[in-house]
C-alpha cells in the first residue's frame, strides 16, 4: 500500500470546488488548495445524509499503519453521480484522492474520487466526475423522477439584496446554515439540489418529493385558497393550475427561515414563489423557471431559469438526515 502523497492544486480550481461544496456546509475544515492521495483498506463505512464517511487504514513509509477518516458528499447527492450504498464495503482496498484537514493532527480528509483495486471509479463529491450514462428514454409528462445537473440554477444578485439581507449575510459563517439541524435550505434553492426529485401527478394535486432532508411539497389543484397569513409552514402552502402543458405553482405562507434563500440569506413570512414546470420538447429535460419575492430580504423579485434531467430509474437514497453527522463539522 502506498503512503500519502501530496500535490498542490491551482487556486482557481480549489475555489471552484469549494464553491460547489456548499450542498451542506463549507469545506472550511479542509485545505482545498492541496490534494492528497491515500491507498488502504476500508475498515468502517457509513452511508449517511448529509455526509458519507469511511475509515481507511493506510500503511506508512516506516511500515506502521494509521487510520484516515474520509468525508464524502451526501448519500442523496452521490447517488445521481453513480455512488450508491453498495459501491464500497468494509475490506475493500481503495485509492482516494481529496483534500487534507487544515489541522495536521486531524487524521481526516475530504474525499473527491475513489478508485477500487479493480480500477472501478466512483465520485465522492458534488464536484466529482459522474459515471452516469446518458438516458435514452423520454418522458411524456412532468411526472417521474428528475435530477438537477447542478446547484447553480438559482442565484440572488448582490444588488437585489436589501440592507437587512446584506447585514445577515455579513454575519453568516459555516455554522449558520439550518442544515446542521437537518432543516433543508428553502425554495427555490432546494429544488436545484442534484438529488432525485420525484413528481407524482393526480387529479387534485401534484406532489414534489425531493431527496434532501425529507423535503416534500404538495401542490393543490382543487381551487382552494391559501390559509390565513398567520398559518405558516416550512415549505409554504402551494396551489397550482395548468396553463396548457405548464404547471404554474403559487406558494405563500412560509415560515421565517434562516437559510430560506441561500445558505447565508434568510427569508421571511412575506416570501412568495411563482414556479413553472414544463416538459422540454426533447422529453429528456424538465424546464423549471420562476420568480421569488421577499420584500424583507430582496429589493425586487428575482427570476430564475433551470432544467432537470429525466432519470426514470433513479432511486431515492431513503436515508434520513443524521443529526450527529450533520453537526459533525462543528467539532472541526
Amino acid at each position: 500500500m502506498k503512503t500519502i502523497t501530496r500535490v498542490v492544486l491551482s487556486c482557481s480550481l480549489a475555489a471552484g470546488l469549494a464553491a460547489r461544496a456548499l450542498a451542506h456546509h463549507s469545506a472550511a475544515a479542509y485545505n482545498t488548495r492541496e490534494n492528497i492521495t491515500i491507498t488502504g483498506t476500508v475498515t468502517e463505512y457509513r452511508f449517511r445524509n448529509p455526509h458519507v464517511f469511511m475509515t481507511v487504514q493506510v500503511k506508512n513509509a516506516d511500515g506502521s499503519t494509521s487510520s484516515v477518516e474520509v468525508e464524502a458528499g451526501a448519500a442523496s447527492v452521490l447517488g445521481p453521480l453513480g455512488f450508491t450504498r453498495d459501491a464500497v464495503a468494509v475490506g475493500d482496498v481503495v485509492t482516494i484522492a481529496g483534500n487534507p484537514a487544515r489541522n495536521a493532527a486531524d487524521k481526516s480528509m475530504l474525499g473527491r474520487e475513489l478508485t477500487k483495486k479493480d480500477g472501478t471509479y466512483y465520485p465522492l463529491n458534488i464536484a466529482s466526475r459522474s459515471i452516469y450514462a446518458a438516458n435514452a428514454v423520454t418522458a411524456t409528462s412532468i411526472a417521474g423522477t428528475w435530477v438537477s445537473p447542478s446547484l447553480g440554477g438559482f442565484r440572488v444578485p448582490p444588488a437585489d439584496v436589501t440592507d437587512k439581507g446584506k447585514a445577515e449575510m455579513a454575519k453568516a459563517g459555516p455554522t449558520t446554515t439550518t442544515q446542521k439541524d437537518c432543516v433543508p435550505i428553502g425554495e427555490p434553492s432546494v429544488m436545484f439540489y442534484p438529488v432525485a426529485n420525484t413528481i407524482t401527478v393526480a387529479k387534485d394535486r401534484v406532489t414534489l418529493k425531493v431527496d434532501w432532508m425529507d423535503t416534500e411539497r404538495v401542490v393543490y389543484l382543487d381551487g382552494r385558497q391559501h390559509p390565513p397569513a398567520a398559518q405558516t409552514f416550512l415549505h409554504g402552502h402551494s396551489t397550482g393550475k395548468w396553463e396548457g402543458d405548464t404547471l404554474v405553482i403559487e406558494t405563500t405562507n412560509f415560515k421565517e427561515h434562516g437559510s430560506g434563500l441561500s445558505t447565508s440569506l434568510p427569508s421571511s413570512t412575506q416570501k412568495k414563489l411563482i414556479e413553472r414546470l414544463r416538459l422540454a420538447p426533447d422529453g429528456k429535460n424538465l424546464l423549471y423557471s420562476g420568480t421569488v419575492e421577499d420584500p424583507v430580504y430582496l429589493v425586487k423579485p428575482v427570476d430564475w431559469n433551470g432544467r432537470w434531467e429525466y432519470r426514470p430509474t433513479m432511486q431515492h437514497s431513503n436515508e434520513k438526515c443524521d443529526l450527529d453527522v450533520a453537526r459533525k463539522f462543528l467539532k472541526q
